[in-house]
């Protein structure tokens, strides 16, 4: 400390005073760069009010477990979070310093926002049926009415007895809207096909969901919509058929499960992680990013059902997946609650 007086007593204050702007530059320059690298990898959160296993979460985890074999994120999660706990995890994860923090918050949309609030320097991707709220809190959801128009296709042109079963498990709009799609897809093939449409209350159930197909397979349906787990083991019981939803569960039922309308959320979650390692993350609504345009969905391959679809009617579903890429045919959104026809 001596030397340090004695050296800056020798030097005229003019440069005693370019000298201490310098290492106080310097000394800022190495307290923004060490943060930036000990922060090069990003704290991921995920808040689930379901299992991992349940199909919807499944596909957000998988997509944040590949960030996180790439080595891109820190990942950490919380499943069968009670929406009276849902508020806390959020900012328990918030504190604990997760630059985004992904979850569903359809039944704690109020409590959810309000955090969003308090911390404005996290980011949030959440789904959601509301809107984006600025300036961090961003929603999305399974935007899969494309290739659920062509599952659709598929189970009109599939059906002997005129007649689809159709369960799911609350009638909101993102489940609404794919059930519309899939109903006017099996319409364009078969205009006199009838539909049983039943919720059943939980969105994971599926001792619930396996008796609710099977009343409508006694009514006569000889494929079932299977948007919750439970249905296609009631198909695969009566030896009926069943149209997947969200997941392609064809390894587990081959004899069952004839085509499913996939959701892949990595478009989604991929274009979050770069908005936020930029600097540019802001509230907008992410549902875009699960289009078959951005590669955020698809129809399933027949995989066990190859050959056993008409090839004609295959022909006309490919076209009409052609025309959806192309932009020549759009499908209509309907977020109104689908009901049975007579």
């Amino acid at each position: 400390m001596s030397q340090l007086r004695v050296r800056q007593a020798a030097v005229p204050k003019r440069r005693r005073v370019l000298w201490w702007a310098g290492l106080a530059l310097a000394a800022a320059t190495a307290a923004a760069v060490l943060p930036a690298k000990a922060q090069s990898k990003m704290k991921v959160a995920a808040i689930y009010t379901v299992p991992v296993e349940q199909q919807w979460v499944s596909r957000i985890h998988k997509a944040l477990n590949a960030a996180k074999a790439r080595g891109e994120i820190e990942y950490v999660f919380s499943e069968n979070v009670a929406n009276a706990d849902y508020e806390r995890v959020m900012r328990q994860y918030a504190e604990g310093g997760h630059g985004l923090i992904v979850g569903e918050v359809f039944g704690v949309e109020a409590a959810a926002r309000k955090v969003a609030r308090d911390y404005p320097r996290t980011a949030f991707l959440m789904g959601s049926s509301g809107k984006p709220q600025a300036p961090n809190f961003s929603v999305f959801d399974n935007y899969i009415q494309e290739p659920a128009y062509l599952t659709g296709m598929i189970a009109g042109g599939m059906t002997k007895t005129g007649r689809i079963g159709m369960v799911g498990g609350y009638p909101i709009p993102e489940v609404n809207r794919l059930m519309h799609a899939f109903m006017e897809g099996a319409r364009e093939i078969n205009p006199k096909v009838k539909f049983t449409v039943s919720f059943i209350g939980s969105w994971f159930d599926p001792p619930k969901a396996k008796e609710a197909a099977f009343a409508m397979i006694d009514q006569g349906a000889d494929v079932m919509y299977a948007e919750r787990f439970g249905v296609s083991d009631a198909a695969k019981e009566r030896g009926k058929l069943a149209i997947g939803n969200v997941i392609d569960t064809q390894a587990q039922y081959p004899q069952t499960v004839v085509a499913s309308a996939l959701w892949h959320m990595e478009p989604s979650i991929e274009a979050a992680m770069r908005k936020v390692k930029d600097g540019k993350f802001t509230a907008e609504d992410y549902g875009p990013y699960s289009t078959m345009k951005h590669k955020g969905s698809q129809l399933a391959p027949l995989g066990t059902f190859e050959g056993k679809v008409p090839a004609g009617l295959m022909a006309k579903v490919r076209a009409k997946e052609q025309a959806i890429l192309d932009g020549k045919f759009v499908v209509k959104v309907d977020d109104s609650e689908p009901k049975s026809t007579p």
